[in-house]
């Protein structure tokens, strides 16, 4: 769904940072020889991702949700030297897809993927977060979050992917549409938790910016 025009889109596209020629042949990439390429971030959403973590300067940031990378790697762009940058994702047809992008950008040592369930991954980290981007299945999006949040320094921002679920969230809802049943609790959930403040950012499909106090 298009919550504004597709010319208004493309003029807040063009009037914004241009994206990155690694990130251009990615995008290219995806979409030639990846499934449900709408999946990507894309140019717009992901100079916003940019944008926040440079102003956040997150010394370790975690993705629960790599697909093939496109995230992530914008997300990197605010790390410092010696900042860490983990990612999770389930799907092993993607993980030589991944390497190559990541391989070939300024923070391939910085980046480690990690393949599997990411509710058994996240334990084994052993980190406090500055920044974490949840973009994974939606029906985990709750358990996501409540193991993230002991998991974030003060101050720290969580970024939730997809809110609005192409306008589902406004529709009635099918019994059988587990997906929307708990995007609309968790969004609930995350307006009302008094461990963060929360605003929902109409970029793309939704993107939720969490603070936690």
């Amino acid at each position: 769904m298009h919550f504004i025009s597709e010319e208004l889109e493309d003029y807040v596209a063009k009037h914004s940072e241009n994206e990155p020629e690694l990130l251009v042949r990615l995008n290219k990439e995806t979409h030639q020889k990846v499934l449900q390429p709408r999946m990507l971030s894309g140019h717009f959403q992901g100079r916003v991702l940019s944008m926040l973590s440079k102003i956040i300067r997150p010394t370790n940031i975690l993705e629960i949700g790599t697909y093939t990378g496109y995230a992530a790697l914008c997300l990197a762009e605010g790390l410092p030297e010696n900042g860490t940058l983990d990612t999770i994702d389930i799907k092993e047809e993607l993980v030589d897809f991944q390497r190559k992008y990541f391989g070939q950008s300024p923070w391939a040592n910085q980046i480690q993927a990690h393949l599997g369930d990411a509710l058994d991954i996240i334990p084994t980290l052993n980190k406090k977060f500055d920044l974490v981007f949840i973009d994974a299945d939606k029906e985990n999006y709750i358990n996501y979050f409540e193991m993230i949040v002991p998991l974030m320094n003060k101050g720290g921002i969580i970024l939730s992917d997809n809110v609005l679920w192409s306008g589902k969230v406004l529709e009635e809802v099918n019994p059988n549409d587990k997906s929307t049943q708990i995007l609309l609790e968790y969004n609930k959930i995350i307006k009302e938790d008094p461990r963060v403040e929360t605003v929902l950012l109409p970029i793309r499909d939704g993107l939720t910016v969490s603070r936690v106090l």
